[in-house]
């Protein structure tokens, strides 16, 4: 009886203490799950993904049930580099939480990385399609295109590029990947061109194009003239060989660009570039009338039409109509608020009337804009000037 009574007696002091270590396991476990959370938290707050990976580690022992914790852990070794470990943690999220979004397109991104694209793709494109946060959209989007090269789905590649472009104007990366994807798939396409019909209309007019904008004017012309040989009455083919030919600044070349240039209009007379250009031609001959119709013709279809704005007011200067010059050169800068010409002939139209005070202002911003772009002129390559671009408005010899 007496063994039998102590034990009766021990057992209870047994348990208490048993309790009472369960206890303070658990309040330990909850401490360390406390403390590693807030260190992981602060190490990605600051870019310590290291550390970060470190401490979701701990969680992911302390807690293996947790999915939001695998997801982060995932993204601390995504933003490392570590593609494959990334791709288990977000995984194992996904497995106990299917429902996490953010999991699901950082696995796809992930799995891009590692050049497992069929993969990757089906949450790429929806992420990219459904997502209302910018910055995750563009990350997408991005990769989307990378994953469409990789499947040598081009196409659906340079789409993704120009919705890009589209939705993020001004951001460095986008630009340079869409003129990196878009450039080589045009390449690609002028080889393909080539290939399937190299004496084609349409080969002629590339190679016309690009001989362009390299500034080899005369095999461009070259190529026009093959098209031309074509189909003479191909709309914009007229215009496209003129250019050539008054940028090659051979004996002869205004003459026989303005020729061109008056053949388009006959073609399209809603070719505003077309007009512009024969009209600057007259002006510059003196042929005032002539060229004071020919920017109205291009005005009409193209009322934004910044250097024929400046072209009309300039014959208006001349035929001392300087208060209807004024509205042309204020409309003129509105388009473009940098256009020194304008300001230079705002600054005449003004002199005209007798107002010395705005002819001193128009003057101040004519000087300025000349100053700044003195330093950048230097800098410029026969290839910088886009072959589409019409001819830019200019003082004349004589300083007007």
């Amino acid at each position: 009886m007496v063994c039998s009574s102590k034990r009766f007696f021990i057992l209870p002091t047994l348990v208490l203490f048993l309790l009472r270590g369960s206890v303070m396991a658990q309040q330990s476990k909850e401490a360390l799950l406390q403390r590693y959370s807030q260190e992981a938290q602060a190490a990605m707050a600051s870019g310590n993904y290291s550390a970060a990976e470190k401490a979701y580690e701990e969680l992911v022992r302390l807690g293996p049930g947790v999915a939001e914790v695998y997801s982060n852990l995932g993204l601390a070794r995504f933003q490392q580099g570590k593609f494959e470990q990334a791709v288990a943690a977000f995984q194992q999220a996904l497995k106990l939480k299917p429902g996490l979004e953010n999991a699901a397109y950082f696995l796809a991104m992930s799995q891009s990385e590692i050049g497992r694209y069929d993969l990757a793709l089906p949450d790429l494109a929806k992420g990219f399609r459904e997502t209302h946060s910018a910055a995750l959209k563009r990350m997408l989007g991005l990769y989307l295109e990378r994953t469409y090269t990789g499947l040598h789905r081009d196409g659906e590649a340079v789409e993704v590029a120009v919705e890009l472009t589209r939705l993020f104007p001004n951001d460095p990366e986008v630009l340079y990947q869409t003129g990196r994807l878009c450039g080589n798939y045009a390449y690609l396409s002028m080889q393909r061109l080539q290939q399937v019909a190299p004496e084609s209309l349409w080969r002629h007019l590339a190679s016309g194009d690009l001989f362009e904008s390299q500034g080899d004017y005369a095999l461009a012309i070259r190529e026009y003239r093959r098209v031309l040989a074509i189909d003479p009455n191909h709309p914009g083919i007229h215009y496209r060989l003129g250019r050539a030919l008054l940028r090659s600044k051979q004996p002869d070349s205004q003459a026989e660009a303005l020729k061109e240039f008056e053949e388009e209009l006959r073609v399209d007379p809603a070719n505003a570039s077309a007009a512009y250009e024969a009209g600057e031609i007259y002006r510059q001959l003196g042929q005032l009338s002539r060229a004071h119709d020919l920017f109205a013709q291009a005005l009409k279809n193209y009322p934004d039409f910044e250097e024929a704005q400046v072209g009309m007011a300039r014959v208006l200067i001349y035929e001392k109509q300087p208060e209807k010059a004024v509205t042309h050169l204020k409309k003129a800068l509105s388009i473009n608020p940098e256009d020194d010409i304008a300001y230079f002939q705002l600054a005449q139209a003004y002199r005209h009337l007798g107002d010395e005070a705005e002819q001193r202002k128009a003057m101040a911003e004519f000087q300025r804009i000349q100053a700044s772009k003195a330093e950048h002129q230097a800098q410029l390559a026969v290839g910088d000037y886009p072959a589409d671009a019409v001819t830019k408005q200019k003082l004349d010899s004589n300083g007007r």
